[in-house]
């Protein structure tokens, strides 16, 4: 698969090439937080098919927790475009609202934080749900 994506502004762009290991929901707070309410909707893909291809993103990585992931963003207009696992670098979390075509996505295979979810989150019919983080 060859994907692109960016940016709301257009000044942060990516390709990817190869194949999604993984479609995930996560309703944790801090992807709450992040999306503003809903949540992540994200695909685990493997770090060497992912570069970005127009401008670089700005990172954040929060230092109150004791193994935090590190969030890319546009720093023009704020949008979430990856994160990162730390210990981690073999994958990328590309965020799905961020392809130029989302349809590539197609359904989550997963849930996590299930638990986390608020009234307003729904977890899809028939997609494993985890109460958090699968081990």
């Amino acid at each position: 698969m060859e994907v692109d994506g960016g940016c709301y502004c257009g000044a942060v762009r990516y390709h990817f090439s190869g194949e999604f290991r993984r479609k995930m929901l996560c309703f944790c707070r801090e992807c709450q937080v992040v999306s503003g309410g809903g949540g992540t909707v994200a695909a685990v893909a493997p770090a060497a098919g992912f570069h970005y291809t127009t401008g670089e993103p700005g990172s954040y990585t929060r230092s109150d927790l004791a193994n935090p992931v590190t969030r890319e963003f546009c720093t023009n207009c704020g949008t979430h475009l990856t994160t990162r696992v730390p210990g981690n670098a073999k994958i990328v979390i590309i965020k799905a609202g961020t392809l130029d075509d989302p349809s590539v996505y197609g359904q989550a295979d997963m849930v996590y934080f299930a638990s986390e979810k608020q009234a307003y989150n729904t977890c899809p019919e028939g997609v494993t749900a985890f109460e958090k983080f699968p081990t």
